[in-house]
Parts: C-alpha cells; structure tokens; sequence
C-alpha cells in the first residue's frame, strides 16, 4: 500500500488540532474530577481497555479526547509505556476477592449465596427527564441488610469440580514474574493461555459483544449459561524489597464464567476477567472463550480471529489511516479500470494510434 506525503500544509495541520482543541475548551482538573465522579463505568471501561488502573489518569484521557473512548484508550496506553515497572503483585484468588455482587443463573442456592449488589437489571429503564427542567434527581437511600453478606466468597467452580461436574485440567503452576506479558511480547498461534485471558481483559467491548452475541444466538457450536459473574476489589499485594508482603491497595475487577455441557459428560467452563466493573464484556469474552475449543478455522470465535479483532488501539487505528492520502493506490486502481474499459471497447471505437 503506497502513501502520499503531505507537504505544505503544516499550518492546515496545526489549525486542523487548534479547532479540535478550542470545540473542547479548557481542561481542568475540577472539569476531570467531575468526569471521574459522573461517569465511573466508562472510567472503568476505559482502564480495562488500557490495561491501567488510574482512575484519575483515565478521566484525564475521557476530558482530553472530548470522549472518543478509543482516543482515550490510546492515549492511556502511550502514557503507561512510559511508566517504569516497578514490582509484580500476587495472584489472585477467586475467594480472596472482596466482593460486592456475585451471581449465578445456572444454580438457585450457591455456596455462599446470590448477591445482588449494585446493578440496574431489574430496574425500569425511564429517562429522568426533570433534570432538565431543574428537579434534581436524587437516588432513594439503600437500606442495610439486617445481616451484611461475607466479604468473601467461594469459588463456584471449586465446588463443582469437587462433585466432578467439571473437568480439572491440568495446568501447571507459573510463578508470577515467569508469567508470559503481552504488552512486552508478540501475540502468536496458538496463543499462550496468558495471552489469551490478557487479550480479552484489554479487548474492545463492543467488539467483544458482536461477536459473543452471535455465539449466544446460536451461530456457533457452545450455548452458555452464566455460572458465575462476579464484581469485586481485589487486593494488590506486593513484596518489598526487604521481603515484607504488604498490600498497596485494591482495584475493582470483574470475572465471569460461562458454561455448556460437554461431550465428556461434564461441564465446560469459558473464563474472562477485566480490570474495572464492566458485566457486558466479560460475560461476552467468556462466551468466545467457551466456544474457543471447538471452533473451526476462520470462523468469528476461533480464538485467532476474535483475539486480533477486538484490539481496540489497532482497530480503531487501522480504520482511521484510511483518512490518510492514498493517491497513488487510487490512482493506480483507475489507471487499471480504464485500461480495461480501453481494451474491452469495439475496434471501431478505438482511435488509431
């Protein structure tokens, strides 16, 4: 593919980003507190997506693109790269998260018992139109439970593995700072496990969704069933130099498991996490995990197809170069036309040389 450099226009250029710049007006950090307060599940979106957790930063990102979440993205994961590295947290288990909403569809009376937690899934969906005409609107006040849900759950799948309704497989464990990094090395196929669950944690969730929506549907070969789904903090727990294990905080996350029924008797389990809050992505990616297995090649959830094209950066990237001058290729593409049409003309049309 061939590209035209443009020449002559770098004061175009510069007043092209100035009136970009002057639609958004000041940025300031009272304008990116208040798009962290109001929009907390597009922060965590965006953060997911940039594979950081920086609450602030990411507001920044949402306020300096005026909102165009892959500009966002792209500009959170730039400034990661620059960032140092300085040490590797623990893994985390399922049943050392602190939990606020956790629940299954495919069984009524789980260990530890459904929590709703936060969510709008049985709410009526109406537009609180008198904001606009000076009502506030007001949330009603949550009423404590009379006894509060244990911070900490069980897995489920741990309890399902112990009655030998799911396979076990046999995975050997890694240490954390030997576990293979995709930001620091190429995805390849077939991909590293590691890689598989990184690519879908930093995935796009709209492209996620069209593509675990149709397997829902029923285009592919695996039907899930949510097992389990679950929102949490997560404790970040480091060691120090000294050798002292301490925690430096925790960061939201989301995990979901899905499930079908398998040809081994038993029940397969499609896993996905994220960093952040975000049902919708998880439970998609866990369906492309799920269907991952058994998927025929060039299809939409073979695992090669739907881990390349849900890359938000390269993408979003790769559909926006197409703005840039293609001249040449264009040009070259006519020439070839009208040498056809020259060609496939009557004799008799065609002018003597």
């Amino acid at each position: 593919m061939a590209y035209v450099a443009t020449r002559g226009g770098a004061r175009a250029i510069d007043q092209a980003e100035r009136l970009y710049r002057a639609e958004l007006g000041q940025i300031d950090a009272a304008r990116v507190d208040a798009v962290r307060r109001a929009l907390p599940m597009l922060i965590d979106r965006v953060m997911g997506e940039a594979s950081l957790y920086e609450p602030d930063l990411a507001a920044l990102a949402l306020a300096q693109a005026g909102g165009d979440l892959y500009e966002a993205v792209l500009l959170l994961r730039a400034w990661r790269t620059t960032q140092p590295r300085l040490a590797i947290a623990e893994p985390v288990r399922q049943e050392q998260l602190f939990t606020h909403r956790r629940i299954s569809a495919a069984f009524k009376d789980i260990p530890g018992g459904q929590i709703l937690g936060p969510t709008l899934d049985y709410a009526h969906r109406l537009l609180a139109t008198g904001v606009l005409q000076g009502r506030p609107y007001s949330p009603a006040p949550v009423t404590p439970a009379a006894t509060a849900a244990p911070a900490h759950q069980p897995s489920l799948a741990a309890w399902q593995k112990a009655q030998g309704l799911v396979a076990d497989p046999a995975r050997t464990e890694v240490a954390p700072d030997a576990i293979p990094d995709l930001t620091r090395e190429p995805l390849l196929f077939p991909a590293k496990r590691a890689h598989t669950l990184q690519s879908l944690a930093r995935a796009d969730t709209g492209g996620m969704l069209t593509l675990g929506y149709a397997a829902m549907r029923g285009y592919f070969n695996a039907h899930p069933t949510v097992n389990e789904l679950r929102l949490a903090e997560a404790e970040v727990r480091v060691t120090h130099p000294r050798g002292t294990v301490f925690s430096a905080g925790r960061v939201k996350v989301s995990q979901a498991e899905v499930t079908s029924k398998g040809k081994s008797g038993q029940l397969n389990l499609g896993f996905c996490a994220t960093l952040g809050w975000n049902e919708v992505k998880v439970i998609s990616g866990a369906t492309l995990d799920l269907n991952a297995a058994a998927a025929p090649k060039g299809s939409p959830v073979e695992e090669e197809f739907f881990l390349y094209h849900t890359e938000p950066v390269e993408a979003s990237g790769f559909c926006i170069h197409f703005k840039l001058p293609h001249y040449v290729t264009f040009q070259s593409s006519l020439d070839a036309l009208r040498g056809a049409k020259a060609s496939a003309a009557p004799q008799s049309e065609q002018v003597p040389s």
